[in-house]
């Protein structure tokens, strides 16, 4: 009988144990971000729109087909006059680019920002345990990472990662990166390194569908220090709930749609094809069919079977709907689900006005949930990956986060990826981070692009020898 006893205690206090660790390794597994620090280049390297005249009148492949269509382009992109290019394209030499351009590029934004970043923590550089850097579109040897290793002199032993060619959802996937080492690690330090390299990827053709790359991409960048250590829980600002990686790689049409490649003069710049639309849909569909069911509470999804089976009852019941014939024919491209029961804020990908306006419209969202992208798209234009850091800084700056809100991150990427990931506020927000010196100006009353007031008169014209262009532009 005391055996027996004797077994039967053993065995509850090894369940125990087990208990125990489990919820120990979970503890463990945490991510959080301690602090996170955006770039804003110096303001000689702004874009304001007489010196975007002369950059587009210097590229002597343009016409004036090609100087409406950038008009167009331009006008109804969203961005505004205060963007930021690489020194190179101010130097007039945005057509022979040099490798030390791009390196200066990044160094600029490495020494500026990171140092910010541990200064503000109050962390040393030999406490970081894990680098990962993207820049999609340069590759350097010796690599970014290695840069920064040696810049800041990071220790021998720092596990690092240096990630090219990933698009503009690339800090999600170097999040990812984080996260799955946090899983197995414990007490680490991580440094995420975000930007994109301009300097030798201005395109100086005429094909329309690579010159919208100038017209949307601007430097920028951004620095987030993360952790998994228990003890500075206390310190953090958000603590990471669910990250969704989706790839449409195998599909031609969604692989092709957004390509670096030369134009038919041999001229490099990247491809925005018509099919780019349709693939960030059904991206991004693939992308909810997994995420929902993490981020939602249960009356919402609940509440959506109830829906969809009366929809479905209600079509075998009635044989004519169901037919789609006669006007009904229309493409409804909202989402039946309302996220707003289980999100507070929506981070979105400032692609664009359209990618915006599109997002909007599938999610059902309000002008509140958007003005974050809106404005960081006017004030800073497309810088990347590094997009989604700048709308966080922009609610952050408004006051908007408070403890226990929800953030949703949406990014989009050339391959074709869509990636979202869901936040976590631990504590009330307020830093206005880079939006510090203008923020109390956004949203402004009115956002009437400066281009038409200056350039509407192109229009107008369909000779071009016989205009007198203005003085900026000679």
């Amino acid at each position: 009988m005391e055996f027996l006893t004797l077994v039967y205690v053993v065995s509850a206090l090894y369940l125990c144990s087990l208990v125990w660790k489990f919820y120990v390794q979970r503890r463990d597994q945490e991510c959080y971000i301690l602090d996170y620090q955006c770039y804003k280049p110096t303001n000689d390297r702004m874009l304001e729109t007489e010196f975007c005249g002369k950059i587009i009148k210097r590229n002597e492949n343009l016409g004036l087909n090609e100087y409406k269509f950038l008009l167009k382009a331009i006008v109804s992109s969203g961005i505004g006059e205060e963007t930021y290019a690489p020194r190179n394209i101010f130097d007039g030499r945005e057509t022979n680019p040099t490798l030390m351009d791009s390196i200066t590029e990044m160094e600029e934004f490495f020494n500026d920002t990171i140092a910010k970043l541990l200064a503000r923590s109050e962390i040393s550089p030999s406490e970081i345990d894990v680098l990962v850097v993207n820049i999609s579109m340069l590759a350097a040897v010796p690599s970014l990472s290695s840069r920064i290793i040696n810049l800041y002199k990071l220790r021998h032993d720092v596990k690092v990662y240096n990630l090219t060619g990933m698009g503009c959802s690339a800090s999600l996937i170097s999040l990812d990166i984080i996260k799955n080492i946090f899983m197995s690690q414990r007490n680490k330090y991580a440094l995420l390194v975000t930007s994109e390299s301009l300097s030798p990827n201005w395109y100086t053709g005429n094909d329309r569908s690579m010159i919208l790359a100038n017209c949307l991409f601007r430097s920028g960048g951004c620095v987030i220090l993360l952790t998994n250590k228990r003890s500075l829980k206390h310190r953090a600002m958000f603590r990471l709930k669910c990250l969704v990686r989706t790839h449409h790689g195998a599909r031609d049409e969604a692989y092709s749609c957004c390509v670096q490649k030369e134009d038919d003069q041999g001229r490099l710049g990247f491809h925005l094809g018509k099919t780019l639309p349709k693939a960030a849909t059904r991206a991004f569909i693939d992308n909810l069919r997994v995420l929902s069911p993490k981020i939602l509470p249960a009356r919402e999804l609940l509440r959506f079977l109830i829906m969809s089976l009366i929809k479905n009852v209600m079509k075998s019941n009635n044989p004519k709907s169901s037919s789609g014939g006669g006007s009904s024919n229309t493409t409804n491209t909202k989402s039946p689900l309302n996220f707003k029961t289980g999100v507070d804020h929506f981070c979105l990908h400032t692609g664009g006005k359209a990618v915006i306006d599109g997002i909007g419209m599938s999610l059902d969202l309000c002008e509140y949930d958007l003005e974050p992208a809106r404005m960081t798209l006017h004030r800073f234009g497309n810088t990347s990956a590094s997009s989604l850091w700048y709308v966080l800084g922009y609610m952050e700056a408004k006051k908007r986060l408070k403890k226990g809100d929800k953030v949703w991150m949406i990014s989009f990427g050339a391959g074709f990826k869509c990636n979202s990931c869901m936040w976590e506020v631990m504590k009330d927000l307020e830093d206005p981070n880079v939006w510090g010196d203008c923020i109390d100006d956004y949203p402004p009353q009115c956002l009437t692009n400066p281009f038409m007031d200056k350039y509407s008169w192109i229009n107008q014209v369909e000779d071009p020898n016989s205009v007198e262009l203005p003085d900026f532009l000679k």
